[in-house]
């Protein structure tokens, strides 16, 4: 069990690091958004590019949200992570399952192309968190 101020000193003199990648994941984000709606409009049109782009939001907000979840149930108390993750881990992923399922119905035909921007969304989401945990966090002073 994770004791309370188990962080010590450094995390206590730090209140911003759960949240400090945050900024670099939404900027990358935001350029794969406008790469993907290009790359949706050059080989499919309008429809194309809405549902690469909208796949990589859906992608962003989901982690988005995720992570400031998360992280505020550790500045409370870290026992909250396990519940609180896996509790919306399940609700994310139903609701998702739910929409796919609700857009696949219509017909609507850029709904590969969404799905491409979701996939593509996850991959760029978590290159760049390893990239930052391992090139910039792992640099910071006191590490």
């Amino acid at each position: 069990m994770a004791e309370p101020g188990a962080g010590g000193p450094a995390v206590a003199d730090d209140q911003g690091w759960r949240l400090r990648h945050l900024p670099v994941l939404l900027a990358a984000s935001a350029v794969l958004g406008v790469v993907a709606a290009l790359v949706g409009a050059v080989t499919g049109g309008g429809v194309a590019a809405l549902g690469a782009a909208a796949g990589v939001a859906v992608t962003v907000v989901s982690y988005s949200l995720t992570t400031v979840v998360l992280a505020r149930a550790d500045a409370v108390n870290p026992q909250l992570v396990l519940p609180l993750g896996l509790g919306l881990y399940i609700a994310k992923f139903t609701l998702l399952g739910v929409v796919m399922v609700a857009v696949a119905s219509t017909g609507w035909g850029g709904l590969v192309p969404l799905c491409i921007g979701i996939a593509a969304g996850v991959v760029v989401w978590t290159g760049v968190h390893i990239w930052w945990l391992t090139r910039v966090y792992s640099r910071r002073p006191g590490s």
